[in-house]
């Protein structure tokens, strides 16, 4: 039987799902992008998708922290490293439409 952990046993965990969609034909860049980029920005634990069986062009970034201060402090320093900055320039350029899931692991 699998072991339920206590409560002060069990760390919680948050998974960050952002998705895009990307104008026709730039899917594969906005991916490529996401994907050179996640490991200085976000860490390994992040995972650069795009759809299979889905709306057209949508490229998704998950993320998974252990509290949401881990996503604002990665969020931030986005805003202020020159290097991220530089490489995310236009990206904007390359999608119509994105928003943000926060889901709580239980």
């Amino acid at each position: 039987m699998i072991g339920i952990p206590k409560e002060e046993e069990w760390t919680p965990m948050y998974i960050i799902r952002e998705s895009f969609v990307a104008k026709p034909g730039m899917a594969s860049k906005l991916a490529q992008l996401f994907k050179e980029a996640a490991p200085s920005l976000f860490g390994s634990k992040t995972r650069v998708m795009t759809d299979a069986v889905a709306a057209f062009n949508t490229v998704v970034i998950e993320t998974e922290v252990s509290e949401l201060a881990e996503f604002e402090r990665i969020m931030k320093e986005y805003g202020e490293r020159k290097e991220i900055r530089d490489r995310f320039k236009g990206y904007t350029d390359l999608w119509i439409s994105g928003g943000r899931e926060i889901y709580r692991v239980v």
